[in-house]
């Protein structure tokens, strides 16, 4: 059974209570450690009034316990939630566990704790010093981003042959997929011929390119049109997409496959997955509703990876 160091994620959010309501199932997946102190733990039982589960393995970050406040963004979550990850990356590194999965962080926590990453991908690439790639979906359809947390404005100018020739390239040895992978375009209507944008242009060329670097076409030869690459036609033909920007790729799958989706980072010397969704701030320690299947489902691709 794969041991997998799992991080608490932003202690302010729903991460804690996700971990301590899916531990028996968890535990017959994957030998699970997590990566909290025992104050911390403590603390979260007591505020969500659930016992400690039994074969409960920790291991404390380097970082100072605080006090939860429910839903609220702070600091202190975040630097504690930036250590848990870290720590959870160095036992990776360190080949004292296989595999890492990752409950959600917050962002702004992590910018007011001084923390320079925007995530975790952005960490695990300086960490790593690899090109790490964000994969998010489930076995129906994942979606991988070329481009993730940055501006919109930017997008267009970071679209260059070299660097998707490297992405499309590394993400094909990373899945090496059976079937084909659709890339889509840019624009609206993949540029219409150059009427609405140029860059498909670049796309074109490098699907072209790495198509005949790997030596068969795995890629389509020209890019798909971005508002039916996600119709129930399109993804008959393809289990694989790779989207320009975050949102492109990510507001329709999580339309589609919202509850059963992950988050997988390629092209790093170990798996890591996480779920998709955030904090729920709104949600934490209200005993609300709350899915696990993304969870689950983040756990079950580590144990068949």
């Amino acid at each position: 059974m794969k041991k997998v160091a799992i991080s608490v994620g932003d202690l302010n959010g729903i991460g804690i209570e996700l971990i301590l309501k899916n531990h028996d199932i968890i535990s017959k997946i994957v030998n699970p450690v997590y990566i909290i102190d025992e104050d911390m733990l403590e603390q979260a039982c007591r505020l969500l009034n659930i016992d400690k589960p039994s074969n409960f393995d920790t291991i404390s970050p380097e970082s100072k316990s605080f006090s939860v406040q429910a839903g609220e963004i702070t600091k202190e979550s975040g630097a504690y939630s930036f250590a848990s990850f870290e720590k959870a990356v160095w036992l990776a590194q360190n080949n004292e566990v296989n595999a890492i999965c990752t409950l959600p962080i917050h962002k702004k926590a992590w910018e007011l704790a001084g923390i320079p990453y925007k995530g975790h991908t952005d960490a695990l690439r300086d960490f790593c010093q690899m090109d790490a790639i964000m994969m998010l979906g489930c076995p129906a359809l994942f979606v991988a981003l070329f481009t993730e947390h940055i501006p919109l404005k930017d997008v267009p100018s970071y679209l260059t042959f070299e660097r998707l020739n490297k992405f499309l390239l590394d993400f094909y040895y990373c899945v090496k997929p059976l079937e084909k992978v659709g890339v889509l375009g840019l624009n609206p209507h993949a540029g219409d011929g150059g009427v609405l944008g140029n860059e498909e242009e670049i796309i074109t060329n490098s699907l072209n390119y790495v198509n005949n670097k790997i030596g068969k076409n795995i890629y389509n030869p020209t890019p798909l049109v971005p508002d039916i690459a996600f119709s129930p036609n399109v993804r008959k033909e393809y289990k694989h997409l790779v989207a320009m920007y975050h949102d492109q790729g990510l507001a329709p799958l999580k339309a589609l496959y919202f509850d059963e989706s992950i988050n997988v980072s390629l092209n790093l010397p170990f798996i890591r997955t996480s779920v998709d969704h955030g904090t729920a701030f709104d949600k934490a320690y209200k005993n609300a509703i709350i899915s696990s299947q993304s969870y689950i489902n983040a756990i079950r691709y580590i144990k068949e990876s």
